[in-house]
Parts: C-alpha cells; sequence; structure tokens
C-alpha cells in the first residue's frame, strides 16, 4: 500500500502530490489527519475546522466514485505514522511540502521514523510557484526587499510551464470504504462563520477598488490559499496577464514564505534586530480595548468588529488596526499577530508575521517607524462616506461610542520617541 497524505492542499484538482502518487504507485490510500499539536490550541467551534472539515467530505465523496474513501485520523501525526506502519506493508508516502517550521521539525520526524522502516517519504512542491532557494540573488543570498525580489519572480516565472495537471489515474486508488467521521466525532463543533467563496472576477478590478473597504470588492481568496482549496499555479495564470496588482499581492505571498524559510528567527523576534530594544508599553487594557473595537477611533473598532465576527478583515484596515496597536498604543506587535493568528481565517504564519512586522517597522522592506497612520485621515480618504465603519460599527453616533483612549498626536509625539530611544541603543 501506499499512502498520500492531504495537509493544505484540500483537493483532487492540479494537486502535485497526489497526481505524483497516483501516477507512479498503485494502491493509493489517502489520509488526512487532524493535528493534536495544532488543533488543541484552537477553539472547538473554530470556522477553520469547520471548513476543513466540508473540504474532506467533498474529497471523500470524490474518492468513493472510484471505489476508495479517506481515512480520517486524530492525533500526533509521528504516532499515527509508526501505527500505521505497524498495521500495513508501506512502500512509500507521498504529500505536499509545507514550510512553516513546526511542520518542517514534524516531516524531518516522520521522514527518520519512515526510513527506519524502509518506506521511502516524498514531498513536492504544490502552496506555492517558487519555494525555498529558487528565487534568490545572483550570489545565492536571499532578496529581503520586495521589488528585486518581485522582478526575479516574474523573470523566472515567464520561462516556467504553468500548465495546469488533470489528474487520470484514479484507477491507482485503493479500494476502501472507510467511512468519514462526523465532526461532532471528532470533538468539534460547526461554527457560525463561514468561509467566503473566493470571486476571482473581482481581480479585475482590483487595483481601483483594493483600499476602499466599503465596496467589498476583494477576492476572499486568502482561506483558499492558505488551505489549498484551490491551485496557486491555476490562480497566478488566471491573473498573470490581467492584473499585474493583484499578482503582486500572491508575489508578496511567497515572498514572505521564502524570508521564514531563509530567516526562521523572525516567528519570535525583529527581523531588523535594530529594533529590540523597544520599550513597548503593552498595556493589557488598551490591548483589550483594541481586541474588543472598543478603541474610540471607528475605523479602528470597525475593523476589529468585522475580524471578530467573520474571520476576515478588509487588508487596507489591517494595515490601519496594526499601526494603531504597535504605534498608538506602543504595544509589541507579536501581541497582535498573536491575536490575528487566532482570528483570522486567512492565517499564514509567513504572511502574518511578516506584514504585522512591516507596519511595526521591524521587518524586511517594511515601512519606516516614523510612518504611523492617522485614522482621521484614512478615514477620510478610504471610508469617506462610513460606509464601512456604519457597517460595523453599530454604536458610532449613540452617547455609548467610546472616547478615543489615546490622543492622536500625543501618541503619534509618544511612538516617535519610543522608537529614537530604542534605536540610540545600538
Amino acid at each position: 500500500m501506499n499512502i498520500f497524505w492531504f495537509r493544505r492542499d484540500l483537493r483532487t484538482v492540479d494537486n502535485t502530490g497526489l497526481n505524483k502518487c497516483l501516477q507512479q504507485r498503485k494502491d493509493v490510500q489517502p489520509i488526512f489527519i487532524f493535528d493534536t499539536n495544532i488543533i488543541s490550541e484552537l477553539e472547538v467551534d473554530d470556522p477553520r475546522l469547520t471548513f476543513i472539515y466540508e473540504n474532506l467530505k467533498t474529497i471523500h465523496q470524490k474518492l468513493q466514485s472510484y471505489n476508495s474513501s479517506l481515512k480520517v485520523y486524530v492525533g500526533d501525526p509521528l504516532k499515527i505514522f509508526k501505527e500505521i506502519s505497524n498495521a500495513h506493508s508501506i512502500e512509500s508516502v507521498y504529500t505536499n511540502s509545507d514550510y512553516e517550521p513546526y511542520a518542517n521539525t514534524r516531516d524531518n520526524a516522520i521522514l527518520e521514523i519512515l526510513k527506519d522502516r524502509k518506506i521511502e517519504f516524498k514531498t513536492f512542491k504544490d502552496h506555492v510557484i517558487f519555494e525555498k532557494s529558487e528565487v534568490v540573488k545572483n550570489d545565492g543570498l536571499a532578496y529581503t526587499v520586495f521589488t528585486p525580489y518581485k522582478n526575479k519572480w516574474l523573470e523566472k516565472y515567464q520561462s516556467l510551464d504553468n500548465s495546469i495537471e488533470e489528474n487520470t489515474q484514479f484507477k491507482n486508488l485503493k479500494l476502501s470504504n472507510h467511512i468519514l467521521p462526523k465532526i461532532e466525532d471528532i470533538g468539534f463543533k460547526i461554527s457560525s462563520i463561514k468561509v467566503p467563496i473566493f470571486n476571482l472576477n473581482k481581480a479585475i478590478d482590483y487595483e481601483k477598488t483594493r483600499n476602499f473597504p466599503g465596496l467589498d470588492s476583494t477576492s476572499k481568496i486568502g482561506p483558499h490559499l492558505r488551505f489549498g482549496t484551490v491551485s496557486i499555479r491555476k490562480i497566478v495564470r488566471s491573473v498573470s496577464n490581467v492584473n499585474s496588482t493583484f499578482l503582486s499581492e500572491l508575489i508578496w505571498r511567497e515572498f514572505f514564505i521564502q524570508i521564514l524559510h531563509h530567516f526562521p528567527k523572525v516567528v519570535s523576534e525583529n527581523f531588523k534586530s535594530k529594533y529590540n530594544s523597544i520599550a513597548w508599553n503593552n498595556n493589557e487594557k488598551d490591548f483589550e480595548n483594541w481586541c474588543n473595537g472598543t478603541t474610540g477611533y471607528p475605523i479602528v473598532d470597525a475593523g476589529m468588529n468585522e475580524l471578530n465576527k467573520t474571520g476576515f478583515m478588509h487588508n487596507r484596515v489591517r494595515m490601519i488596526t496594526a499601526s494603531f496597536l504597535c504605534k498608538h498604543l506602543l504595544i509589541d506587535w507579536r501581541w497582535g499577530e498573536a491575536y490575528f493568528a487566532k482570528k483570522l481565517l486567512d492565517y499564514e504564519l509567513a504572511s502574518n508575521n511578516g506584514n504585522w512586522q512591516w507596519c511595526a517597522g521591524t521587518g524586511c522592506d517594511a515601512a519606516p517607524y516614523f510612518r504611523i497612520f492617522n485614522p482621521y485621515e484614512q478615514t477620510k480618504k478610504f471610508d469617506k462616506e462610513l460606509t464601512y465603519i456604519n457597517k460595523w460599527v453599530d454604536n458610532l453616533n449613540s452617547f455609548d461610542y467610546p472616547t478615543p483612549i489615546v490622543d492622536h498626536k500625543w501618541a503619534r509625539n509618544r511612538a516617535l520617541e519610543a522608537y529614537k530611544i530604542g534605536l540610540a541603543k545600538l
């Protein structure tokens, strides 16, 4: 028997690892593991778990049409692979690469387990167009500035075979009739928050509309890329000649993924160590107000309310809320990064980390530390009619709407002084 392990690639179309496995092997049993090292940190009704389960159900039904099925496990992947290899005669395990630090550690441990049992472990690039060191400087070093990375990325993409591979080898699936457990039996509850269906047509006018949260004009593709319900190759091919700005956003995603690969310290440290001496204020009450959308700054509160209620926040508002936390409240970016990780449907470690450090000024190719968004000016520019704010702030014009927890000018000067003092300690 051979195994294909679904992970962040929840689809059967243009799935590199699945295609390779079915082309190269026979008697293929697809599996999925709810990794308790990850899900134990989530609420039982986390909408991402519901989204995963719903897509597993779709995959299971697809496999059933070929007299096969998906086998779902819950537990520690290392223990599960020991149990599988003890119970069955396994020739190989195929899967697609995952680039986050925990995944690398897990996969290396599984590789050793399987190697001891003389089982081949093969991983494939599927989550990105270019991985690891495929886009680097001429001297082999990693790019830390986006624009030259993007230019090299585009140059390499022109000569890339970006065809979509249809799988015609489902006959090589193992005949099986595993029953997909109910979501409650796995220990979860169906979430009331649903992951939106993405709309790629909205990418056409992305350049004109992307900064206006009240228009609801974004594609909502983030969660689908995060969990691989859509092929990144298909998306890039669809937009590459349609909208260069939307394509740039996809390249930013890969830029941050390769930063995480080359500089894993960014998970918990500033990319630029010169910012290590910043004295964050880290007031817990201020942080609570920020999380709850009760800062007294309508555009900030609207963003946090949208996040808390839907698991989504418009990208422009993400920058405003992140800047407000780090600069106005002088709270460590890691606090905000962790909160977004808990709430965002499209949470990816590399992008979340990269964008938070960008806003804080501590990351690679980041906004300068003295760039501090004025929430009032941002509202005038991007939500002039208060369409977005009125949608997400119920009590805007009532007496119980909070007064601003900090004065903008005072907070701005405090942040500038804190950054200057911190940088002067070098």
